[in-house]
């Protein structure tokens, strides 16, 4: 059975009717271990369908550890969206319900390669020379957790040194105590600063800038 309705897929069909450039859908699946796993295949399989200028490539995660260690991926389910270049944009869990929106918008912005950040805030993350995690945790339910994806993902697009990881916060429950997730979505910078909520633009760039700060302060 399919998993998206003629309704949906007609809507994400003209979604991508003027897809920028090729995306491939780089997905990472075991056989043990994961329950969702053959329904995010699934998934990515039947949007790869949906535009001709979308590909996908399924890994075993296991078998193809080194493609997986290639693209820093470390848990499964996974889907790397990647365009003309790798960017770090990244889904762990199935993207399902609210977090499909999160998914499509993915593949349109690394279509384009481009962002809606603002002039200003590209130039100053063009300006980024460190490594900068984004790990946004989302839930399926949560309708403002996509804002938080969709900024994160283009965030990744606007400097290579960025990479930015939707995670959904169920699948991975050891990650979600680990980073404290009470509630979503959670978006963890570097490991030391995180911020709650669906935040606007500018305040999350003065968490980036806290978590570059701190960065600097430990290396020195």
């Amino acid at each position: 059975m399919a998993i998206l309705d003629d309704s949906i897929r007609a809507q994400v069909v003209e979604f991508f009717q003027d897809l920028a450039g090729p995306v491939r859908l780089v997905m990472f699946t075991q056989e043990s271990n994961c329950e969702l796993c053959p329904e995010t295949r699934q998934l990515v399989e039947e949007i790869g369908e949906l535009s001709d200028k979308i590909t996908v490539e399924v890994h075993d995660y296991v078998a193809d550890r080194a493609r997986a260690d290639e693209l820093g991926i470390d848990k499964v389910p996974a889907i790397a969206v990647i365009g003309a270049e790798d960017y770090g944009v990244r889904l762990y869990g199935i993207p399902a319900g609210y977090e499909f929106t999160s998914f499509v918008h993915a593949i349109r912005s690394v279509a384009a390669g481009t962002t809606d950040l603002g002039a200003e805030v590209e130039a100053e993350l063009a300006q980024v020379a460190e490594p900068l995690h984004l790990q946004v945790f989302v839930t399926p339910t949560c309708p403002y957790c996509p804002q938080a994806v969709v900024m994160a993902h283009q965030m990744a697009i606007a400097s290579p040194y960025i990479r930015a990881d939707m995670i959904e916060a169920t699948e991975f429950p050891e990650l979600s105590m680990k980073y404290q997730v009470m509630g979503v979505p959670r978006t963890v910078i570097n490991e030391i600063v995180h911020i709650e909520g669906a935040a606007p633009l500018g305040m999350m760039m003065d968490r980036i800038r806290e978590a570059l700060q701190h960065s600097g302060e430990v290396a020195a």
